[in-house]
């Protein structure tokens, strides 16, 4: 059984287990519902109060990438593994050697994710919302980024749906006496025995009352030393902490300014110890931040932002009122609109649409901002399609500090400089753009591919009904006012991390499992060191702690 005690000698807090396992997040609670439902003793250890278990997981849309499901097919959608294989290695873009064991993980992570992923989630009571989305369209060609058909499925409840069943397993496992939770205990360091890592030590932090994902202290009154024959590491990234962001970004060339889209607790400081233990860390320049981010105005951590989820229809203008070149429309590529942006020597960008975009198309991530969603209001997920004056969109355009209105394009380009603190945008020429845009509306047919790529988005059902506006002047006074929307780069995950193999241990730089120690979720780079390559096509964040975790519970369990 997991036990508890205190040296009465030396005032250390001493813990056995079978398998501890680091970090109370989504990857950590599988992870440990899956060795306790094996018959292990389980210590579960996180520097965060009681309050944020489930880390990043509880505030997430509860997005999940799955493949040729029921509900694709209920919509239409014709897709196979091999259709998801293609887009995901195009995507990936893998071309370093480190990248093997996270090839491997993609291929078996795509083959989960058109198997067993729906039944078994749906074996544990989490059920997903029946219109698919359109995450990441690409516009590369038949070889390039991008999902080729929706696959981004949304979890009714969302995160805290997600959630729910693996934390339930580890509770009982605690009222069994088989699982014990220690909050407030923020490890530092593993403990190797004859060349094998059976424990990690580390300190006791003060009792907090900071509410999830506020700051928490760091103030140690006292210290704890942690026994097993095997640890997992699920510490997830370093979206919280700056200072790492920026090191670690490509070319040195981050910008001044970012939103953080995780908790100050995301600081990926438990990898040194992982590498002083022999463990890898590579693709620490992989990164998926998005350049979509507001200001959140009701904050919960430091600098809080959220991400606005785009329809295509918003013209994307850079600090400069340079429109985005094709197929950087929003909602299609990312990373090729964040590598864009950060180009310009500016940190934001502009949206600039009109009201009747802004309620049809823009949803926001987060399990906070999706009430209906979360909550599982059926009457309230109806307003979505009648979009009424009480809603998240509609309360960031009455509080956002990022949200301008206007009724004339030289209106919206004074309170654009304004916000801003510059000159950048030039009245005349931002007039210009949108009359000729609602040239090309007004033309019935047209020469931009934006407006193509519109028209072809509601051909798809999920779009036409609640993702995409009808193509529209922009300057019908029946849709404004006109909206301008300043959008922050916003941190959020880590690509690479420890390289693991498909049973999730964590291995040396030539390849050799460390005996006892594993790794999974953000930690890993959610398999293999960086499963992602350079890009996602989202919804395989969640999935990849669920896949990842369970490999390392299984294992765990098995080795000891």
């Amino acid at each position: 059984m997991p036990l508890e005690n205190r040296d009465a000698d030396h005032g250390i807090r001493r813990i056995a287990a079978d398998i501890v396992i680091i970090g109370a997040g989504l990857s950590g609670l599988v992870a440990a519902a899956t060795a306790y439902a094996a018959g292990k003793t389980v210590a579960v250890l996180d520097q965060e109060p009681e309050a944020s278990v489930g880390g990043q997981a509880h505030w997430s849309f509860g997005g999940l990438f799955m493949v040729n499901t029921p509900e694709q097919r209920r919509l239409g959608v014709k897709d196979s593994a091999g259709l998801a294989m293609s887009d995901w290695l195009a995507s990936a873009s893998f071309d370093r050697s480190e990248d093997r064991a996270a090839r491997e993980w993609a291929e078996a992570y795509v083959h989960f994710a058109s198997g067993e992923k729906r039944a078994w989630l749906r074996s544990l009571g989490v059920g997903i919302f029946p219109l698919v989305q359109w995450a990441e369209r690409g516009g590369y060609g038949p070889q390039g980024h991008g999902n080729t058909v929706p696959r981004f499925h949304v979890t009714w409840g969302t995160g805290p749906a997600i959630v729910e069943p693996f934390l339930a397993k580890v509770l009982e496992g605690v009222a069994a006496g088989k699982v014990s939770l220690h909050f407030r205990h923020r490890a530092l360091s593993l403990t190797t025995t004859a060349g094998r890592v059976t424990g990690v030590s580390g300190e006791v932090l003060e009792p907090s009352t900071a509410v999830r994902g506020q700051a928490s202290g760091r103030v140690a009154v006292g210290s704890f030393e942690a026994t097993a024959d095997a640890v997992v590491v699920t510490t997830g990234g370093i979206g919280g902490n700056h200072a790492t962001v920026r090191q670690q970004w490509p070319g040195n060339s981050a910008p001044d300014y970012m939103l953080s889209g995780v908790p100050a607790s995301v600081d990926g400081e438990f990898l040194s110890a992982a590498i002083s233990a022999g463990g890898a860390v590579v693709n620490g320049d992989r990164m998926w931040h998005y350049p979509e981010g507001i200001h959140n105005y009701d904050p919960v951590w430091p600098n809080h932002g959220i991400r606005i989820l785009p329809g295509p229809s918003s013209l994307w203008l850079d600090a400069e009122g340079r429109q985005l070149p094709a197929p950087l429309f929003p909602g299609f590529d990312s990373l090729g609109a964040l590598r864009h942006i950060v180009r310009t020597g500016h940190g934001y960008s502009w949206f600039v649409l009109n009201r009747t975009i802004a309620l049809k198309e823009l949803a926001l991530s987060g399990s906070e901002q999706n009430p209906d969603l979360t909550g599982k209001d059926v009457r309230l997920l109806a307003s979505r399609l009648r979009p009424t004056s009480d809603t998240p969109i509609q309360r960031f355009l009455d509080k956002g500090i990022d949200f301008l209105q206007a009724s004339s394009p030289s209106e919206l380009a004074s309170r654009m400089n304004h916000l801003a603190g510059s000159s950048l945008i030039n009245a005349a020429e931002l007039e210009s753009l949108i009359h000729a845009r609602d040239g090309q509306v007004a033309s019935g047919l047209g020469k931009d591919p934006q407006l193509s790529a519109i028209r072809a988005a509601r051909r798809f059902a999920t779009d036409k009904l609640m993702r995409v506006a009808p193509p529209h002047r922009l300057m019908d006074p029946t849709h404004g006012p006109l909206i301008a929307i300043r959008l922050s780069v916003l941190t959020r995950k880590s690509l690479g991390g420890l390289t693991t193999d498909l049973r999730s241990r964590v291995l040396d730089k030539e390849g050799r499992a460390i005996p006892g120690l594993y790794a999974a979720g953000e930690a890993a780079g959610f398999g293999g060191g960086g499963i992602h390559g350079y890009r996602a096509l989202e919804g395989t964040f969640l999935g990849g702690c669920l896949f990842t975790g369970r490999a390392a519970g299984r294992d765990a369990a098995a080795s000891v």
